[in-house]
């Protein structure tokens, strides 16, 4: 059994369509697994040319329930759609959407990258990318895109943050796709934040940068799981995030990690705050909490599930 995944191109190119057309057809691929909203898109418009049709699986990443539209012309033709989070899971079920269709299968997380630091690892790092022994740190990870990660959101908490604790030794890293672009820099100036916020841009090192840090964050508008901070947890990292309906599946106020309103950077400020006073005995309890809730997302067990997805539809 043969299976294929996302291609990018430009769809409305149809000799795009029949490139896709092509590697389907040469290759035998018995299914085909749609990544994204865009691979989705090209499988839609390639999948009437193919002579033989394979198995379509469509993976839902967000926390959005797709338009009318996309429902009837796109998942319409899925064999199953894969929803990574599981109160998404169940608001599809409750919406009715094609129910006999949806499996839950979470994201898997690579736990042999990602591992909590030992004191000196976190001094390493923190040297090898410049940044001062003694400071407080606080990483956002995600690719710059202030309407979904929430960006400008989380600077402006920041900057509330930074007026009630007077703290001086705390910084706030950006990593990701265009974080250290024109647009980012110029919101963090803005802030008057540049002495406080770093952008790192596109890295290949997230495990290593993340042992560097104290606290991850996430001031997201939407999120289907929410890799980034199940990574955190990985690393035991305290962890602060928006109530998006995935996040909140397995990250639980004051027991795992802390949660706030979505777009609401005051109570953001003050969780962050709280954060940074938590006694130790409170923070290696939550801490460990969440080690323990990220370890149940590994890529093995990801991998697993579906091994026995590809199996069922083979027949």
């Amino acid at each position: 059994m043969k299976t294929t995944k996302e291609v990018k191109a430009d769809l409305t190119d149809p000799r795009n369509w029949w490139r896709l057309k092509r590697i389907i057809e040469e290759n035998g691929y018995d299914i085909v697994v749609g990544n994204s909203p865009h691979a989705v898109d090209f499988i839609r418009f390639t999948f009437p040319l193919l002579r033989k049709k394979p198995k379509l699986v469509f993976v839902r990443r967000t926390d959005r329930v797709p338009s009318f539209f996309s429902k009837w012309f796109k998942y319409r033709i899925a064999d199953r759609i894969v929803v990574i989070s599981k109160k998404f899971y169940e608001k599809l079920l409750y919406e009715k959407f094609f129910p006999n269709k949806l499996i839950y299968i979470p994201s898997g997380l690579d736990l042999s990258l990602f591992n909590p630091a030992t004191p000196s690892e976190k001094e390493y790092y923190r040297k090898k990318l410049g940044l001062p022994l003694d400071s407080y740190i606080f990483i956002n990870v995600a690719n710059w895109n202030p309407k979904v990660k929430g960006q400008t959101i989380l600077l402006d908490a920041f900057e509330i943050f930074l007026k009630r604790t007077k703290c001086q030794n705390c910084l706030l890293l950006l990593a990701g796709y265009e974080t250290d672009s024109y647009k980012a820099k110029r919101e963090i100036i803005k802030r008057n934040l540049t002495s406080k916020v770093i952008g790192l841009g596109f890295r290949k090192d997230i495990p290593l940068i993340l042992k560097a840090a104290d606290v991850g964050i996430s001031a997201s508008f939407i999120e289907g799981l929410g890799n980034a901070i199940l990574q955190y947890m990985a690393t035991k990292l305290l962890v602060i995030s928006t109530k998006t309906l995935g996040v909140s599946s397995y990250l639980k106020h004051l027991e795992n990690g802390f949660l706030v309103p979505v777009g609401d950077k005051y109570q953001l400020a003050i969780i962050m705050e709280k954060v940074m006073k938590l006694r130790k005995e409170e923070r290696d309890r939550i801490v460990e909490n969440a080690f323990r809730t990220a370890s149940e997302f590994s890529i093995e067990n990801t991998a697993k599930k579906y091994a026995e997805l590809f199996k069922e539809l083979a027949g």
